[in-house]
């Protein structure tokens, strides 16, 4: 199918599950997990999104671009259940995706459904609503790119700050280093369509089983903002792990894979 993204999949089995990373991300963040969930009888499909790793671009790069992206993967896929796991931006993607249900239907080929989700370390809306915060908040991400340094000179400005007192030293190397394979384009362009994301209105049409996952120190998703999002959906539960921050799926890997496992063997068998 012509316009997928990029995609590394293990394993086999009726449920896919869908891994989606952050703006500073690619399919990678999620090795630590993946073959988990494969072992135990589940198949992942951990995507590059448009702009990122080996994924083409898309124009525009905004959250309804996204989406439908997402949309032609699933269909893709073709699997019998469906679970996506979205990670920050990652996380976002699967709620636009779900605030956009026709689109399962809207094209020809196969029709598919999200059937559960797992939210980690994002929010249903970003910042403040006006304008001004999200125009400062940019300018402030944007500073060291502007001023020349690029994206190997943006990461370790920016990975450190996102991950728990504590976290190995070469686990945020892993991080800095991800991120640093960001093109800078895309970089921008993705935190561009963050930063006018909103979908708080449509939390409460989401019914489909979803884990709200949280990290206790993540400044970025403060776990409050999860534990209220979680609340909001008629079939959601929370949960928080301990001595992590906006990376939590790196910083605590057992404990993330734990809790993504108990959901999954809970709601969707193998």
């Amino acid at each position: 199918m012509s316009g997928l993204p990029f995609y590394a999949t293990q394993g086999q089995g009726d449920t896919a599950v869908f891994l989606l990373h952050g703006v500073g991300g690619g399919h990678a963040a999620f090795d630590t997990t993946t073959s988990v969930l494969a072992q135990q009888g589940y198949r992942t499909i951990a995507w590059d999104a448009p702009g990122y790793g080996g994924s083409a671009p898309i124009e525009p790069l905004d959250m309804k671009g996204l989406a439908d992206a997402l949309w032609r993967l699933v269909r893709h896929v073709g699997a019998k259940r469906n679970v996506i796991l979205g990670h920050s931006m990652g996380g976002m993607i699967a709620q636009e995706a779900m605030g956009q249900p026709a689109m399962a239907q809207s094209q020809t080929g196969p029709s598919a459904a999200i059937d559960g989700l797992i939210l980690f370390a994002t929010s249903p809306s970003f910042g403040k609503p006006g304008g001004d915060w999200q125009r400062e908040f940019l300018q402030s991400r944007f500073a060291a790119l502007d001023a020349g340094l690029g994206m190997a000179g943006l990461a370790p400005l920016l990975v450190g700050g996102m991950m728990a007192l504590g976290t190995p030293t070469r686990v945020r190397a892993a991080a800095i280093a991800m991120m640093s394979e960001v093109p800078e384009a895309t970089y921008r362009a993705a935190l561009a369509a963050i930063v006018s994301f909103n979908r708080l209105e449509n939390l409460p049409n989401i019914r489909v089983p979803v884990l709200c996952l949280a990290c206790n120190e993540d400044k970025t998703a403060p776990p409050a903002v999860m534990e209220k999002m979680a609340g909001k959906m008629p079939a959601a539960s929370y949960q928080c792990l301990s001595q992590a921050g906006h990376l939590g799926n790196l910083e605590q890997p057992v404990a993330f894979n734990a809790a993504v496992l108990q959901f999954l063997q809970k709601n969707f068998p193998v």
